[in-house]
């Protein structure tokens, strides 16, 4: 995994990038446009195996032509790292194992809150905001991180 600043020396300005928000049930997949301005929720993934969730990330990445992928780190609202930041680093390392493609890890923190308010503003039924909320969610990462990146 690299840094912020070395994933942003490895991707041109006209990379489309995916966002991954890794749940214990489900994962929340992102794209932005190939411009890095806006993030869109793309889909969930229901966890099946790490094989089957490989395959499925390959996919998405050729069909999209993905250059690079940003991952939400659970980190406690003191800075410090949480219990799933390891399981989310190994999780990227399987990734970097199979895909080649820069991977970064970005601050998660009130991501899932935030998409979750957000569809609240939206007014969005509650039904249909905990159906999206991965997706969503992933989505946060991804703009917050595509924000920093154009900085």
């Amino acid at each position: 995994m690299i840094t912020i600043e070395e994933f942003k020396n490895k991707i041109t300005k006209k990379s489309r990038l995916l966002g991954l928000d890794l749940g214990s049930k489900r994962i929340g997949v992102a794209i932005c446009d190939d411009r890095q301005s806006i993030a869109t929720p793309f889909r969930t993934i229901h966890k099946g195996g790490a094989a089957k969730f490989i395959d499925e990330l390959k996919l998405i990445i050729k069909e999209n032509n993905i250059e690079g992928i940003i991952v939400g780190n659970p980190i406690n609202m003191d800075g410090s790292l949480s219990r799933s930041s390891q399981s989310i680093k190994d999780v990227c390392k399987n990734i970097l194992k199979n895909i080649d493609v820069p991977l970064c890890l970005w601050d998660e923190r009130l991501s899932t809150v935030g998409a979750f308010n957000l569809s609240s503003q939206l007014d969005v039924n509650v039904s249909k905001k905990v159906k999206s909320i991965d997706k969503n969610a992933a989505a946060f990462i991804l703009q917050g991180a595509i924000d920093y990146l154009k900085n």
